[in-house]
């Protein structure tokens, strides 16, 4: 595992550790409170004030210092008010509430320790999953290794509720896995021998043997450890808002209290303005909610890094999808091989073959695939080169042959006839046309319903770019219900497209390395995961783990509960704040009852905070709610975008 997910399962223990340190301040404060009452109902008043002091000093040590290096850092904390408050309640013999405000300052600390606990529980246990070693298959028997050390085509055994070390294929008779860490899914799913498996998920059968077709390092799981490494560390734009807004909210607390020491002449008020304003749900509400919202979606298969790409993901009103892998399966085969000037389809077929075998784009997997199933054995080539989105080229038995979009191969009269039943790919040899290959990509049969789902959620705009030709994606346009149709998109076109309609907040939603620049440039980048979706998953702000559709859905209903919980949180926290501030400048609230009354308001902002947490409603649509004037575009310009 690398240092960065060692560090996060290190900040994961560090927080139940922070957890017990306190809730241990905050019950001897509690003591200190108890033992302090105690001894002032018995007439030990000095003894009570003397116990009471101390508690207060003891929470004031800390408090000073996280002060004072927030000073340091050119930033004014809220904490201030805390302190000032306990300092007052110090100065001015107001012990039992300073020792009040003590208790709840280390209370809500405990709390805040809670929520972080809990809220990291599913990203930390991906990466205590990692596996670290592997049981290798040598000719002196099972061996265990490093997990680094499997390399391609290595015989791996997988012993019952062992976690599949790397990504490969299953060469038993079938495998029985729980997939749940990664899916979602509690049932067991059943694997048939040469079927792809891969690493993170547990063996919930009998051993069996698997073929490795990745090292560890370049596995499925191994980039969404990568993922999880890098989430959790952004703040939310709200969360910087509610910063800005402790920022307002120190001097107005300071203002009204020292206008209520002048209009009174009794410090004791100016007191009881600041015990009321400690706020502890602004500083601590919207952290929180995020911060929870986040971990309910990774119990769910979605790593999201960080609050911001889930607020975005909250408030997008266009969604910009993909078509292979995110709205079809992702899994295309072929269904026709159609040569011309008197090559034979073997002939196509292993010249096509040959150099797709060096791409990883899904249809050149699936020509490679067909040609092996037919006995065909790919070529040498050598001087492969490969444009994103479009084709790719190599010289085999010394002709350059190029295999992808006709009109990036320069073959346009490839996509005449009929293209409504597949996606075609052309194949040239030396510029010229030698046939074309059709492949049939299904559709994924939720995508219609989670379309429709996205629409009640209260996203305005569903867009289709694919790379594809207009009347394949069209058929699949009319089968799931989209606003708008941009074909034959290249990466650069995506990315410009996306660009172009950020007017709105936008989502983009891709599984391959050719939507990776939309990723990047959309407010909200969502990678659907796919065995070779590892750019785009960097490159994205949200992974949906496993490829399905309903996900995103899902992902959307999290990141607006979580954004509700947390603005409901801050806004009744400080309005009743704000209210109990009034109270207490006209000298309705007391010091000790203020703190009391604060204590309240923040356990009861911090645990509707703590909602987010809980599973949203989920209202999904039952049918395709297909755009009313939707069009379709074939590449824009660059005067367009």
């Amino acid at each position: 595992m690398s240092p960065d997910g060692n560090h996060m399962i290190a900040r994961y223990r560090s927080a139940l550790a922070g957890l017990g340190r306190d809730a241990l301040i905050a019950g001897a404060e509690l003591a200190a409170i108890v033992v302090g009452v105690a001894l002032l109902a018995t007439g030990h008043g000095h003894a009570a004030d003397a116990v009471l002091a101390l508690a207060i000093a003891v929470a004031l040590v800390p408090l000073t210092w996280d002060v004072v290096r927030t000073l340091m850092h050119g930033r004014a904390g809220v904490d201030s008010i805390a302190l000032i408050a306990m300092a007052g309640a110090l100065a001015l013999g107001e012990y039992l509430a300073g020792a009040v405000i003590a208790l709840m300052l280390s209370g809500g600390n405990a709390l805040e320790r809670l929520a972080e606990g809990r809220a990291t529980r599913e990203l930390s246990s991906l990466l205590e999953r990692a596996p670290r070693s592997a049981r290798r298959r040598e000719a002196s028997g099972v061996v265990e290794v490093d997990v680094d050390a499997v390399e391609p085509d290595d015989v791996v055994v997988v012993r019952s509720g062992e976690v599949v070390p790397v990504d490969g294929l299953v060469m038993s008779e079938q495998a029985l896995l729980d997939e749940s860490s990664l899916t979602g899914e509690p049932l067991p799913v059943d694997h048939a021998a040469g079927a792809a498996i891969h690493s993170g998920t547990t063996n919930a059968g009998p051993p069996f043997d698997m073929r490795a077709t990745r090292r560890a390092a370049d596995s499925a799981y191994a980039a969404i450890v990568h993922v999880v490494e890098q989430a959790s560390a952004q703040r939310a734009p709200f969360v910087r808002m509610a910063d800005r807004y402790a920022g307002i909210f120190l001097p107005i607390t300071l203002a009204v209290a020292a206008a209520a020491w002048a209009v009174s002449g009794s410090p004791t008020r100016a007191l009881a303005v600041l015990v009321v304003a400690t706020p502890c749900p602004l500083i601590l509400a919207a952290p929180i909610a995020f911060v929870a919202g986040m971990s309910r979606a990774a119990g769910e298969g979605i790593i999201v890094k960080g609050g911001g790409p889930l607020e975005a993901l909250a408030t997008a009103r266009t969604a910009v999808l993909d078509k292979t892998g995110t709205l079809t399966v992702g899994r295309p085969t072929v269904v026709a091989v159609e040569p011309v000037g008197g090559m034979g389809a073997g002939d196509l077929l292993r010249l096509a073959a040959s150099v797709d075998q060096f791409s990883v784009h899904p249809l050149a997997d699936a020509i490679v695939a067909e040609a092996r199933r037919r006995g065909i054995q790919p070529a040498a080539a050598t001087g492969v080169r490969e444009t994103t989105g479009s084709g790719i080229s190599a010289v085999v038995e010394g002709v350059v042959v190029s295999v992808g979009r006709p009109g990036w191969v320069g073959s346009e009269s490839a996509a005449s006839g009929d293209p409504a039943d597949g996606t075609i790919v052309a194949v040239a040899a030396d510029g010229r046309t030698c046939g074309r290959i059709v492949l049939s990509d299904p559709v994924r049969p939720e995508a219609g319903r989670s379309i429709a789902a996205l629409r009640e959620d209260g996203v305005e705009r569903v867009v289709l770019a694919t790379g594809d030709e207009p009347a394949v994606a069209d058929r699949v346009a009319d089968a799931v219900g989209i606003d708008e149709v941009y074909a034959r998109q290249s990466p650069q076109d995506k990315a410009r497209l996306v660009q172009r309609m950020r007017d709105r907040p936008v989502a983009m939603v891709g599984d391959g390395v050719n939507d990776a620049p939309a990723l990047a440039v959309a407010d909200v980048g969502i990678a659907v995961a796919s065995d070779r979706s590892t750019v785009s998953s960097e490159t994205a702000d949200i992974v949906i783990v496993h490829p399905r559709v309903e996900r995103i859905v899902r992902a959307r209903r999290i990141a607006r509960r979580s954004r509700s919980i947390a603005l409901q949180s801050v806004v009744a926290g400080m309005g009743l704040s704000i209210v109990a501030m009034g109270a207490a400048a006209a000298g309705l609230i007391a010091p000790l009852g203020g703190a009391i009354l604060q204590e309240v308001i923040d356990v009861a902002v911090i645990l509707n905070a703590l909602r987010a947490l809980q599973l949203p409603d989920d209202g999904a649509g039952s049918a395709v709610a297909k755009g009313p004037h939707r069009r379709t575009i074939s590449p824009i310009t660059r005067s367009e975008a």
